[in-house]
């Protein structure tokens, strides 16, 4: 699974730079916006998730029918709203199966410390950069051969390690329905930390550092930083959030006044 996440790294030297350039950004900042307002901000990340969601499904499912996948991706977020908790619970369950596995099948399929170059230096660019769409079909190859290496290893992996997957799955949906704000609120934080570093990864690559390689060095050292990240992102949610929820109301609450006394004063006159 390394090597093709390497390779990846670096064939990233010959990338369009809007290939990596724009969806960096993109997570990065969309990454920000959940990581540290997601839970004010619910009906709207469910909305987006939900039509984002129908929309890949629709893609892989019906095709390249943009007129039906569109009209999916608007289902999607109309059953997302109205079912917003357990939107919200399926994705905490999604996201803690996904953690879960990437650190267990990491562990089962990784590679020695020594097979890791020590080399961080770009590779030399000869020759011309990859045009966008040559940049875009590579990538969509680097991502089957991954997903192919990805079922691989789990062909491979113990049935203990999908013992600890259902695990943190059951934890989650527990969580979602016993503890409904706290599971929110964590489940917007390690998701907005998901998009940074995934951001931060595709920037890096245009800059021509090595992340990849560096966080396969330093596992621990990013695993901290993650934790610390979704453990910051959920405590700020918690405590800033509801007063957020109270200005709006009140906000609302001034409005409603104001057209209360305008109205009043006109019937007087």
């Amino acid at each position: 699974m390394f090597e093709i996440l390497q390779d990846f790294e670096q064939m990233a030297a010959w990338f369009s730079p809007i290939v990596l350039v724009g969806p960096g950004l993109t997570a990065v900042i969309v990454g920000l916006f959940v990581w540290l307002g997601g839970l004010g901000f619910r009906k709207v990340l469910v909305t987006v998730l939900g039509a984002v969601s129908g929309g890949i499904c629709g893609f892989f499912i019906i095709g390249r029918n943009i007129v039906a996948t569109a009209l999916l991706a608007v289902v999607a977020a109309l059953i997302a709203i109205i079912l917003q908790r357990i939107f919200i619970t399926i994705l905490a369950a999604c996201l803690a199966a996904v953690l879960g596995f990437a650190v267990l099948a990491r562990l089962y399929v990784g590679i020695p410390e020594e097979a890791i170059p020590t080399n961080q230096s770009r590779m030399s660019i000869q020759g011309p950069a990859l045009s966008v769409d040559e940049s875009v079909q590579l990538m969509k190859a680097y991502i089957i051969a991954l997903g192919d290496k990805i079922k691989q290893a789990c062909s491979q992996m113990p049935l203990y390690n999908w013992a600890i997957i259902a695990v943190l799955v059951v934890i989650s949906i527990t969580g979602g329905f016993y503890f409904w704000r706290l599971t929110s609120a964590l489940c917007c934080a390690v998701l907005g930390a998901v998009l940074i570093f995934a951001g931060m990864i595709l920037l890096l690559l245009y800059k021509g550092a090595m992340p990849v390689t560096g966080i396969y060095r330093s596992p621990s050292l990013y695993a901290a930083v993650f934790i610390t990240m979704a453990a910051f992102g959920t405590v700020e949610q918690l405590l800033l959030c509801p007063w957020l929820k109270s200005k709006a109301i009140r906000r609302k609450e001034a409005k409603r006044d104001k057209a209360a006394r305008r109205k009043h004063k006109w019937r007087t006159t």
